[in-house]
């Protein structure tokens, strides 16, 4: 239900997201945890698919994070990570943890210059 529909709520009508995750809130698992988990299709979705399974597994030929399937689908982020907990457990997409790369800290003997530099100052 849209504002102009007299509605406050800008997104899918919660019943229907009750439906969608047939009534779950959290996951059992481990499941996905952190909104920038890449997640890849290892499967072609099919007629006996949910809808938004099906179009997970399409939009995640390419890796995609939690957070752009559920920019992508208009779902929340809770609904998105309940409906990938049934396709991991499923074996239908993999999780994938972001690549961040480690920090790396200049060498000891650049901070004692700097800190010498300032010193001077």
């Amino acid at each position: 239900m849209t504002a102009e529909q007299g509605g406050g709520w800008d997104g899918p009508k919660p019943d229907r997201l009750y439906v969608i995750t047939r009534g779950r809130s959290g996951t059992s698992g481990p499941g996905v945890s952190d909104l920038v988990t890449l997640i890849v299709s290892r499967a072609e979705p099919t007629p006996a698919h949910q809808p938004e399974h099906a179009a997970i597994l399409r939009l995640c030929r390419s890796p995609l994070s939690v957070a752009e399937i559920s920019a992508y689908l208009e779902l929340p982020a809770s609904v998105v990570t309940v409906l990938l907990a049934d396709l991991l457990d499923s074996g239908l997409v993999e999780a994938r943890a972001a690549a961040v790369p480690a920090a790396e800290l200049p060498e000891r003997a650049l901070l004692e210059a700097v800190i010498h530099g300032l010193q001077r100052l």
